[in-house]
């Protein structure tokens, strides 16, 4: 009976009491000291009844250099999945790719073999020779003015304009030098183009031409002046050189873009510069005629079949002599 009266306040002896694995002397709700190599985290239930030890996780952690306490990482199911490539999931986005065609059919490139060109000595030439025509246009500017006036017959002062061209022969000079070059040059691209002397220097070429075109133009001069003075027409024997060498100015100034796209094109750009430049001389040369023979007929009676057979015997036959010479050489080249 005493013990039943007194079983809610026996306390259990102090043996019983002690929780395995906590020593004696451990209060019931103190926590337990770190030690240096681990940390133990125990956890008593508060019922007095039964006392079960529950042996709580571990955790162990290298004491740090420092005195700053190091969190440790804990791999868990929670943690995420690290990625790894496969082999598949490369070529899918290689095939996926919006800018790069990976898996698309290959395409056929014919590589051709790169040529050496010396083109860097013509557009040196070309270089100098607008550099020459820039300098006669700031030093010889009221020159050309009067020049392009009488070229396109918009005043009716034309004598007095030709008194002051004919009374500067420098700068007709300068001119008739541009004309025999620009000529020349264009003579050897057209002489290029359809292979008429194959394997020859293009620099000699160039000097052919020229020399070519000086002996025509010289011989042309002498003539009309050897004809003028056995017939006793100077004046219009004058004024038709003064012409034909006014017009040949020109073109040798007009002819100035055409060599600068001539000298670099190819294939059917180039035959249809030649085939334009072909038009422009013919329509300089049809403009020539018609504006010599108006000031021809003032001083002398000439009619208009005479002056035909004049520009067929002197200017046309000419040209188609140069033309055959030219076939026969063709001919006995190939």
């Amino acid at each position: 009976m005493s013990l039943a009266q007194s079983g809610k306040d026996t306390i259990p002896p102090r043996e019983q009491r002690d929780t395995p694995g906590i020593k004696s002397g451990i209060k019931k709700d103190t926590t337990a000291k770190l030690l240096p190599d681990t940390v133990h985290v125990a956890a008593l239930p508060d019922s007095t009844d039964s006392i079960k030890a529950q042996k709580a996780p571990v955790v162990q952690q290298k004491p740090a250099d420092t005195d700053i306490p190091v969190a440790s990482v804990m791999k868990g199911p929670a943690a995420m999945p690290e990625a790894k490539p496969t082999i598949q999931g490369f070529q899918k986005a290689l095939s996926n790719h919006p800018y790069f065609n990976f898996y698309g059919q290959g395409v056929k490139i014919t590589e051709q073999l790169k040529k050496q060109s010396n083109d860097e000595s013509m557009f040196y030439f070309l270089c100098a020779l607008l550099f020459y025509f820039g300098f006669i246009r700031i030093v010889f500017m009221k020159y050309l003015d009067n020049l392009k006036t009488l070229f396109l017959r918009v005043t009716m002062r034309q004598q007095q304009i030709r008194d002051q061209v004919l009374q500067s022969p420098l700068p007709s000079l300068m001119l008739n030098i541009l004309f025999i070059i620009s000529t020349g040059l264009f003579l050897s691209f057209v002489a290029d183009y359809y292979n008429i002397v194959p394997g020859m220097n293009r620099w000699l070429l160039l000097f052919y031409c020229c020399l070519l075109l000086t002996a025509i133009y010289i011989g042309k001069f002498i003539m009309l002046k050897m004809l003028g003075w056995m017939f006793n027409i100077r004046t219009a024997t004058d004024t038709y050189i003064f012409i034909v060498f006014l017009v040949n100015k020109m073109m040798g100034i007009y002819l100035l873009p055409a060599l600068l796209f001539m000298a670099f094109a190819k294939g059917t750009f180039l035959t249809v510069l030649i085939t334009l430049t072909y038009c422009f001389i013919a329509i300089l040369f049809i403009y020539r005629f018609i504006i010599a023979y108006r000031p021809v007929r003032n001083e002398i009676k000439l009619s208009r079949f005479h002056f035909f057979i004049y520009l067929c015997a002197f200017e046309i036959a000419p040209l188609l002599l140069i033309y055959k010479v030219l076939l026969i050489f063709v001919e006995r080249s190939y």
